[in-house]
């Protein structure tokens, strides 16, 4: 009698399960586009990675820019979903901004494949992002935390009221992105390994301490009661 479960292979499986066809081919093509680029990736790379015909993934995405796409909003909600996890209402205002940093910083160093996806879209001039329906809806939960942590902080004395939530916001990203973005070209030049665990807590700490410089008022202390041994944390 013939061994009738050696027909049922993994691309038989895969025909009857879409949702995770699609989670494979998001994996792969995220990996492709941050490599390669959305002019340099290749579908056939995508679909051979995958075991998946193309034809199924212009099935799902229509063609290679809707798949570059829905991974750049994917990319994009990951970052969004962690951050709100990180639950920054419960804590006090300069925890929070602590808490906020510290995730930031760490995320942007060990998601190498998030910044290289975002410099993509930024050489296309915003023009694929521009197309998204969800992409605004999903980034403006970091601003509304943010303004609730600074509204927070003024009512208490611990922050200026001309600080806006963008401008904290810039602030922080640009500083995580810049070095984790150009980490090979900072160790050519400078002979600095920004992965190294020293320096990665150094420069996480003065960053912390740079926002909450910017944020308290002049002559105000430093009240978030955590340094540079005990105020860590990873996403």
């Amino acid at each position: 009698m013939a061994d009738t479960t050696s027909e049922l292979t993994e691309p038989h499986f895969r025909r009857n399960d879409p949702e995770r066809t699609k989670r494979e081919i998001m994996e792969a093509a995220r990996e492709e586009f941050a490599r390669h680029g959305l002019t340099g990736a290749r579908v056939d790379a995508i679909a051979a990675r995958t075991k998946t015909a193309k034809r199924m993934i212009y099935y799902y995405f229509g063609s290679k820019e809707g798949l570059y796409l829905a991974v750049l909003e994917a990319a994009y909600d990951d970052i969004r979903s962690v951050e709100r996890e990180l639950r920054l209402e419960a804590l006090a205002p300069e925890q929070a901004i602590r808490r906020m940093v510290e995730f930031t910083f760490d995320y942007q160093w060990d998601h190498a494949d998030f910044t290289r996806l975002v410099t993509i879209e930024n050489i296309h001039h915003g023009q694929y992002l521009r197309q998204s329906r969800s992409a605004r809806g999903l980034n403006v939960t970091i601003i509304d935390a943010l303004r609730s942590i600074l509204e927070r902080g003024r009512r208490e004395g611990l922050f200026r009221g001309d600080v806006d939530a963008i401008d904290v916001h810039l602030f922080i990203s640009g500083f995580c992105f810049f070095r984790s973005a150009n980490r090979h070209t900072i160790e050519v030049l400078f002979g600095k390994d920004l992965g190294e665990e020293a320096l990665r807590t150094r420069h996480r700490e003065m960053l912390v301490q740079g926002v909450l410089g910017m944020l308290r008022p002049p002559g105000a202390g430093d009240g978030d009661g955590a340094g540079a041994e005990g105020g860590g944390s990873t996403p």
